[in-house]
Order: structure tokens, then C-alpha cells, then sequence
């Protein structure tokens, strides 16, 4: 009888254990739910193991602290990405966390599940995103869709934040970088206005252009420049209708969309402005014929906490007077 007291008394005490850790993570929001584009995805625990399918997601979720284990990557020793295929803005970060690399490019759910996560991440929309696996992923764990293409980095990482228990932590990254970005902004001599700001094609023949809506038009208003308005019609030109953050340019139609006062070259050093100078299709452009075509870095392609902090170093170095 006393063998059976002590486990009554042991299960009684494990019981009102498990109730009062039930209750602290209830007051510190867990379950919680997360409202995604494919539904509402219910979190029982802050998440320990996150996958980040988005080789562009990552970087946020570094710079939040979220504790991701494995990342997709893209193609690897090139100019934006190191050995592994991780973004170089954020590489020697991913290698210290020891962040494993899932696969190059195409998706692959066997790697995903392989790395046991008890959260997985996916862009909604880009080269990066694997969202054709939704189902399949979802049997292994809670996915969150999310969108980079329609906000700032900013706001992702809050977005993030909230999901993953980080909140403070995005807080404190983005009251950083704030304070950076106001400094700099009351410091800045800016070039002629509006601006275009794009990525050029290697072979001259095309170009994104960044809309005010993308993160790098955002970051680009908050510290002052203006951007150039397209003519209406190049709406219709918003990469097939899936992305909002770029406008597609080709051929006969780049000079016409490329209309500011002032180029900013993403994804670009200062040899990739000197091929833009000298492209006779782009020739007759002001701010070809008036040399005001500026590189934003290599690693602007995708702005997140690292990339965009870069940005403002190379802001600095092109347009304060010190």
C-alpha cells in the first residue's frame, strides 16, 4: 500500500508539474497561433528546431537569434554566397550557429525532415521557394509561409519574431539598426532626385526594377531618396504576376522605365557601373550622360539585417562629406 501511495503522491505531484508548465507557457503565449497565405498554423512550444527552406529568410531569422538549425542554400562561391551557398553578409554567422546546409537550389523534403525540425519556414514566392512541397512538409512539422517580396526586412523579422518567441530580439535589431538609419539620414548629401534603383543584367539586355514597395525601395524612401515613377503601362510587367517587389525591363523598354534623375545599381560593384556607362542602348539616359550611376554592393540582392546594414556603409561612402 505504501508503494502505491508514493506513486499516487509522485503522479499527483508530476500532474500539477506539467500544469504549472502549462500554464507558464500559455503566459508567455504558447500554443500560439501564426496567420499564414495557406492558414493559421498552431505552435504548441517555442520552436528549438527551425528549418528555413528560404536561403533569403535566414538571414532575418539569424539576426532575430531564432534558433535555426539548416538552411536551404543557393549556388555556392559566387559573388553573394560563400562555400556553402550561404548569403556572405550572413555566412560566418550561419557557420558559427553551426547551421547545416539542406540542399542547392531544388527542394528537398527527405533533407528537410532529416534535420528533425519542430518548425519549417517557406517563401511564399521567389527562386528560393518551396512551396510546391507545402504538403509534404506539413506532415513532418508546422510550416509558416511568409512573404519577403512585399515589405521591409523589418517587418519580416517582427513577423518572425512573433512566431518564434523572439520578439524582443527583433525589437533590439531594428532599434539598432533605426538608429544607424536616422543617423546617416541627417548626414546624407543625396544625388539628384528621383531615383531608379534596379539590377542590370550581366548581359545588358534586361533589369529589375525595384518598386516602393520592395524592401530596397522602402529602405531607399525611409532615408529620403525619391523614386522615379514608371509610365502606367509597365504595370502589367510585374513578374507574371506573382511578386511585387520588382518590374521586369528589357530591351526597348529599359531606357524608357530607367527615368531617374540618379541609377542605383543592386547587386553591383563599381565595375558593373562602368558596363552600365558605357552600354550605348542606355546612352542617352541623364543620368548616364551626367555619370550618376552608383553601385549598392554585391550582397543587395536580398536585403535583410546584414545586406541592409552593408547598404548603409556603402550609402555613407558615396554621398557624406566627411
Amino acid at each position: 500500500m505504501a508503494g502505491t501511495g508514493f506513486r499516487v503522491f509522485s503522479g499527483t505531484v508530476a500532474l500539477l508539474l506539467s500544469l504549472v508548465f502549462a500554464s507558464h507557457a500559455f503566459a508567455e503565449g504558447w500554443p500560439r497561433k501564426v496567420i499564414t497565405s495557406h492558414g493559421t498554423v498552431t505552435l504548441e512550444h517555442m520552436p528549438q528546431r527551425i528549418v528555413s527552406t528560404s536561403v533569403t529568410v535566414t538571414g532575418t531569422l539569424l539576426a532575430i537569434n531564432a534558433p535555426v538549425v539548416a538552411s536551404g542554400a543557393t549556388a555556392p562561391n559566387s559573388r553573394i554566397a560563400d562555400s556553402q551557398g550561404f548569403f556572405r553578409q550572413w555566412g560566418d554567422v550561419a557557420k558559427q550557429r553551426g547551421v547545416q546546409r539542406l540542399y542547392i537550389g531544388e527542394p528537398n523534403a527527405e533533407a528537410i525532415a532529416g534535420q528533425a525540425p519542430d518548425l519549417i519556414i517557406i517563401a511564399a514566392t521567389g527562386g528560393d521557394s518551396a512551396l510546391k512541397l507545402y504538403d509534404q512538409l506539413s506532415a513532418i512539422a508546422p510550416v509558416m509561409v511568409v512573404s519577403y517580396d512585399d515589405k521591409s526586412w523589418q517587418e519580416l523579422a517582427t513577423e518572425l519574431g512573433q512566431a518564434t518567441g523572439k520578439e524582443a530580439d527583433a525589437a533590439r535589431v531594428i532599434t539598432q539598426f533605426s538608429a544607424r538609419e536616422t543617423s546617416l539620414k541627417s548626414a546624407l548629401d543625396l544625388p539628384p532626385q528621383p531615383v531608379s534603383a534596379l539590377v542590370f543584367s550581366t548581359d545588358g539586355k534586361s533589369a529589375n526594377l525595384w518598386t516602393a514597395v520592395s524592401p530596397q525601395g522602402k529602405l531607399l524612401e525611409q532615408l529620403g531618396f525619391t523614386l522615379a515613377q514608371v509610365p502606367p503601362d509597365f504595370a502589367a510587367s510585374y513578374s507574371q504576376g506573382k511578386r511585387h517587389d520588382i518590374i521586369q525591363l528589357a530591351g526597348e523598354k529599359m531606357p524608357e522605365a530607367m527615368n531617374g534623375q540618379t541609377l542605383l545599381l543592386f547587386s553591383a560593384h563599381q565595375a558593373d557601373t562602368q558596363r552600365l556607362l558605357t552600354n550605348s542602348f542606355l546612352a542617352q539616359l541623364p543620368a548616364v550622360q551626367s555619370q550618376r550611376v552608383y553601385a549598392m554592393g554585391d550582397d543587395t540582392f536580398r536585403l535583410d539585417y546584414y545586406s541592409a546594414s552593408n547598404m548603409l556603409d556603402q550609402l555613407e561612402k558615396l554621398f557624406v562629406t566627411h
